[in-house]
């Protein structure tokens, strides 16, 4: 926390709460805890929100206890960070960790510590102290007739959860309906599974001891409507997910043809996956022998665009309801959905009331990835098991049978092995980061500090200090990685600038200069394709939004740089060369929430922003998209579901509370070639490194993976 925020608590602590040194001998009274609860507000320690939801307790229970009102702020305040639930356990000692607020707000005379005296000090007390009196604020989850209480007590009775009911619908509906999914089985015609398997996966050059868990991924699929296929950057997901395609198409049976749908919960997402399946059956076509009726062009086009989560559904403006439900099905028979770290727990539930319960549903992603920005963290719950494996005899003896692969003993499991283990495969042999990208991500990952520092420390652009070679020496360009430490925010300025001699935003900015070849409509369309493609080259990510070393301080430096660099002439809001993304879901637009663009003129000179999906391209008048923002610099959230030749990520000075393990994996893994950290203080990515993201949730109690 910075030290001026630090400082302001100090303050605000030592000027407010006189009450607390006249407590009546029998503790806290209710109004006393929204007091305190208030102050804590007024600190920034709790949102607004949180605080509000509990003054609504209060008014709706006037008999509710202060266990009740202090709980409902911190659920609030952990949906907020984007857990499902509340495990009362956490709340048995001052959770300390668990908020991680700064000291003067644990240990002051009105911090967390002082508060906790107050409260209950066992789990069964918390429990009684939540449903204590005929109260209208919290119920449990079993409870018949719901009188619709804003709290709901879930879980099991060593690990009860509290959660805000609407979550505790989500969750239970996101459980039953994945676990329907894999305990219902489907027939397998395994001799023929088997013949086209071995077509769409010819023999590799590994030992013959080596499972190739593409095509155990692929075999698995077949046995229920739910299969899970997770893996790194470069291990393959949609690779697998084309042949899989192919292998239903080929088994196939009536005479209506196979429904296939494309989605991911953004719009580059799902252009890259679209390109990344069509490319993918255009080359499997070839090993498709004549006269076997198998015809993967045809079911590229019956497929049509891979889509937004949002617009599959059918977003509807100012309602979170979809025009696409359990009453108003989707018209498919399977559904592959790329980037599922991304979904959260509401849009699964989405997506499972809308899909019809015959259709198959195929998640593709990377569980080590961070998880969406809103509350949930299904595809992690869904893969807890999927790095052991822990498959029965029956699967293994089922893919024997189907791809003539021999699990390897560390993965099979002797006991009750769960179900949704057994559609769950993780690829793990990566054929892209093989180099120093992909040694710092494996060392993230793992929580390796001293290799990921090696890495960047053995590497040649490894630098303390942005750099320019002197005059006549050769750009750091062949480095894949480059390590800095900036003492001001200009070092990314310097970067965007192309001072790195790497993939920079004047290689867009110079084309985009350089105007079409020509005066006729072709010429405009392939520079500005030109344009975008050089844009989609580098990117700078950081970790949060505001401060000199968030999106806003940032976007505003970088643009400034570019236009004393001559490379920009900015004049008003809009101009041309300004990118943008898209902040708000917009079906009558065709733009989507993640949707990153650059503002161009059109062939009459009227400036659009011209979108990229693939090789196509789309445009909207800028006088028509009023939810954008600039987007030199992204958070690396709204970075998900994308690639660049070039990423940089940009570590906040005092910004080690906000950051995590997953953050900094999922940045680095944005880059395809090459990659840039740069830390404003020294220890930030072991910081973060030491932060691995856990998010509360009751999914695998639903799910019995214990």
């Amino acid at each position: 926390m910075s030290l001026r925020k630090t400082t302001r608590l100090t303050a605000v602590a030592t000027t407010q709460m006189d009450w607390l040194n006249d407590l009546p001998a029998q503790g806290l009274s209710a109004a006393q805890t929204l007091q305190w609860l208030q102050l804590w507000t007024e600190q920034g320690l709790l949102r607004h929100i949180d605080s509000a939801l509990a003054a609504q307790l209060l008014r709706l229970d006037g008999q509710a206890s202060p266990a009740l009102l202090v709980s409902a702020a911190l659920l609030a305040q952990m949906e907020g960070r984007g857990h499902t639930c509340l495990p009362l356990a956490d709340l048995c000692t001052p959770p300390v960790a668990l908020l991680a607020w700064p000291a003067v707000a644990v240990d002051g005379p009105q911090g967390l510590r002082a508060l906790w005296a107050h409260l209950p000090a066992t789990l069964a007390d918390w429990q009684a102290a939540l449903q204590s009196s005929p109260s209208r604020a919290c119920s449990r989850l079993s409870d018949a007739p719901d009188q619709g209480q804003p709290l709901v007590l879930g879980g099991t009775a060593h690990e009860p959860l509290l959660y805000l009911r609407r979550y505790a619908g989500y969750e239970q509906r996101v459980g039953q309906g994945l676990l329907q999914r894999v305990s219902e089985p489907l027939p397998v015609p395994e001799a023929a599974a088997r013949r086209w398997l071995d077509r769409f996966f010819v023999p590799s050059t590994k030992a013959p001891a080596e499972t190739d868990w593409q095509k155990v991924a692929c075999a698995v699929a077949l046995r229920a409507r739910l299969s899970v296929i997770t893996g790194g950057p470069g291990t393959g997901k949609t690779y697998t997910a084309a042949r899989l395609l192919a292998l239903l198409l080929a088994l196939h049976e009536g005479d209506s043809p196979l429904r296939v749908a494309l989605a991911a919960p953004t719009g580059k997402a799902a252009a890259r996956l679209k390109q990344s399946i069509d490319n993918a059956l255009t080359s499997l076509q070839d090993q498709v022998p004549e006269g076997s009726g198998l015809d993967l062009i045809s079911l590229i086009a019956r497929m049509g665009p891979a889509r937004t989560l949002h617009s599959l559904l059918g977003a509807r403006p100012d309602t979170r309801q979809f025009r696409h439900h359990a009453a108003n099905p989707l018209d498919v028979d399977v559904l592959i959905v790329d980037e599922a770290s991304m979904v959260h727990l509401e849009m699964m539930d989405a997506l499972l009331q809308a899909l019809p319960a015959t259709a198959r549903l195929v998640l593709l992603g990377d569980k080590d990835q961070l998880a969406s920005v809103e509350a949930g963290a299904v595809l992690g719950d869904l893969c807890r098991d999927a790095a052991a494996g822990r498959y029965s005899a029956d699967t293994a003896q089922f893919v024997q049978t189907v791809t003539g692969q021999t699990l390897p003993v560390p993965y099979l499991f002797s006991g009750a092995a769960s179900a949704l283990a057994q559609q769950t495969v993780m690829l793990r042999e990566s054929r892209r980061f093989k180099g120093a990208i992909g040694q710092l991500a494996l060392a993230v990952n793992r929580g390796d500090a001293a290799a990921a520092r090696a890495t960047l420390l053995t590497s040649v652009g490894a630098s303390p200090r942005p750099r320019t070679p002197a005059a006549g020496t050769a750009h750091p360009e062949a480095s894949t990685l480059l390590a800095l430490q900036p003492n001001s925010p200009q070092a990314v300025c310097e970067l965007a600038l192309g001072s790195s001699g790497k993939p920079s935003y004047a290689d867009y900015l110079l084309r985009m200069q350089q105007g079409p070849a020509g005066q006729d409509a072709e010429a405009h369309t392939a520079w500005v394709r030109d344009v975008l493609q050089a844009f989609e080259r580098f990117r700078i990510l950081c970790a949060v939004h505001q401060g000199d070393w968030g999106t806003q301080g940032l976007n505003a430096a970088v643009q400034k740089a570019l236009a004393n660099g001559g490379l920009l002439h900015v004049s008003g809001e809009w101009f041309a060369g300004r990118p943008v993304m898209v902040t708000r879901n917009d079906a009558q637009l065709g733009v989507f929430n993640g949707d990153v663009g650059v503002a161009l003129p059109n062939t009459e000179g009227k400036l659009k922003v011209w979108f990229l999906d693939g090789e196509a391209l789309r445009s909207v008048s800028v006088m028509r998209l009023a939810q954008v923002e600039t987007a030199w610099v992204m958070t690396v959230h709204k970075s998900q579901g994308s690639e660049f030749e070039h990423t940089a990520l940009v570590l906040p000075p005092g910004g080690a509370e906000v950051l995590s393990r997953e953050l900094v994996y999922t940045g680095i893994t944005r880059a395809r070639e090459q990659f840039t950290l740069m830390e404003a203080e020294a220890g930030l990515l072991e910081a973060a490194m030491a932060r691995p993201s856990v998010r509360a949730s009751g999914l695998a109690q639903a799910w019995a993976l214990d």
